[in-house]
């Protein structure tokens, strides 16, 4: 459609004009077209343009859709937006709010937030509404500001809240009903009656239990060994790891929100063989998956070998609340200065697992501890191929314990027969530290029956058959 100047418009003084366009009763899309200027007419001159004769320039163009109703007013769920948040000063703009949770595991004390902006059909703000937030599980709900997000709202007192408004742009805070106690609730906000989004959040209660393991013996007269990795990479030195939970059983960030000590009772019952337990590092996530939701422990021995029961306390700063962990074992022993070896059978079909466990003992004969290498290894298995590592420095278990792990067979095949391997762990330089080398037998699984085998059998069946005709006689000879 196009809509040229009329006479009237072309000797208007004033800088804005305006024409009435009235929207057609057919559904559809439709482009409106302004044309400015005089036309050229056939004599050459510049004229006025009319109906006929419209106006040469393209001035300016809308494009107009008519539909059978209006979406305006309406709450439209495709432009509009509700998500988590923990950082609501980081939603300046209502294009910063887009729907997208956030991942992250709130911890006791904390509160959540919702962010949210409701729009219509058009993408245009609605109209003032009533807004409703409700919660389960008793959790506090408030809403903020209308119009903003980037203020955190106060702590609520209830479980429902109304606000009269537009939900251009506003945000409900979500906080535990019961100070310390875990929450997890569903929170579901409508509009005029219509649900705007359904958001589930947890928050962790206060530290209710400790679980202590992946403990290692330690050395004796030794604190800590600073090259020592955990699971994550961190230079710790760790020697147990403790998991701190809240009374839903789940995991607390403990940094920064008290701190840990031994329990001075199994320090004194402990007689010396251990001196001091201490925590490292404190856990600073929450989530299971995550290698920092769990801190590092250290323990000092004494000069002595032997274990000691230890129980660990966690102690809440702002409540001076402590929780004591269950007992546990600490163990002291020497470094590596000997060891046996074993296969887990004397004999293997080719195609069996065949596992080598090495023990290793310190200079008294005890389980050697697990924090100095043992060294480097030579394994010599005949007709066996190594599945684990071999040779690599590495340490044992808290028991002195490692394990290899074997198929038996090679790429070549399998000879069946009696072989010797040969266990030799170069490190380890003492006397005593001599070669290993126990036997395992092989078959191929098929029968394995020799002739001097038979031999023997034929040997033992005609002595039987001897000994019954020998008591047949006797019995004639009796009658």
């Amino acid at each position: 459609m196009v809509i040229p100047f009329t006479a009237l418009q072309a000797n208007a003084t004033t800088t804005a004009v305006g024409t009435l366009w009235t929207a057609p009763t057919t559904v559809g899309t439709y482009t409106v077209s302004l044309l400015t200027g005089n036309y050229t007419n056939s004599s050459g001159n510049k004229a006025m343009p009319d109906i006929d004769n419209l106006p040469p320039t393209l001035s300016g163009q809308i494009t107009v859709s008519v539909v059978a109703a209006s979406a305006g007013g309406s709450f439209s769920a495709a432009y509009s937006a509700c998500q988590t948040s923990v950082n609501l000063a980081g939603l300046s703009s209502a294009a910063l709010v887009n729907g997208i949770d956030s991942t992250y595991s709130m911890e006791n004390g904390a509160s959540w937030a919702i962010a949210l902006k409701l729009r219509d059909g058009y993408n245009a703000n609605l109209s003032s509404g009533n807004i409703v937030a409700s919660a389960t599980n008793g959790a506090l709900l408030s809403w903020g500001t209308a119009g903003t997000v980037t203020a955190t709202p106060l702590a609520g007192t209830g479980s429902t809240v109304v606000a009269y408004r537009t939900g251009e742009l506003d945000a409900l805070r979500i906080s535990q009903p019961t100070a310390g106690a875990p929450l997890t609730t569903t929170v579901t906000i409508t509009y005029n009656g219509a649900t705007v989004c359904t958001k589930t959040v947890s928050i962790a209660g206060k530290v209710a239990s400790l679980e202590v393991s992946n403990i290692q013996t330690q050395d004796l007269s030794l604190g800590t060994h600073t090259t020592d990795l955990d699971e994550s990479g961190r230079i710790t030195g760790q020697l147990f790891q403790v998991v701190a939970k809240d009374s839903a059983g789940n995991r607390v960030a403990t940094s920064g929100l008290g701190t840990f000590s031994a329990d001075s009772a199994s320090l004194l019952a402990a007689g010396g063989v251990v001196q001091a337990a201490s925590v490292a590092v404190s856990a600073t996530a929450v989530s299971s998956s995550s290698k920092y939701s769990y801190s590092t422990g250290l323990y000092t021995c004494g000069a002595a070998a032997g274990s000691a029961k230890m129980k660990l306390k966690f102690t809440t700063t702002s409540t001076g609340e402590a929780i004591t962990s269950p007992e546990f074992t600490l163990r002291c022993a020497d470094n590596p200065y000997t060891y046996t070896a074993s296969w887990d059978k004397a004999s293997y079909v080719q195609g069996d697992i065949a596992t080598l466990t090495v023990k290793f003992l310190d200079s008294k004969g005890n389980a050697a501890n697990n924090v100095v290498s043992y060294g480097y290894s030579t394994i010599v298995a005949p007709m066996l191929t190594a599945v684990s590592a071999t040779g690599a420095a590495s340490v044992s278990d808290n028991a002195g314990v490692k394990t290899y792990t074997f198929t038996v067979g090679t790429s070549t095949g399998m000879t069946a027969g009696t072989y010797t391997s040969i266990i030799d762990f170069t490190g380890l330089t003492a006397v005593a530290a001599v070669k290993a080398t126990p036997t395992y037998k092989l078959s191929t699984g098929g029968d394995t029956t020799s002739n001097a085998d038979i031999l023997k059998s034929i040997v033992a069946l005609i002595a039987s058959i001897n000994k019954q005709i020998q008591a047949l006689q006797k019995l004639i000879l009796k009658r």
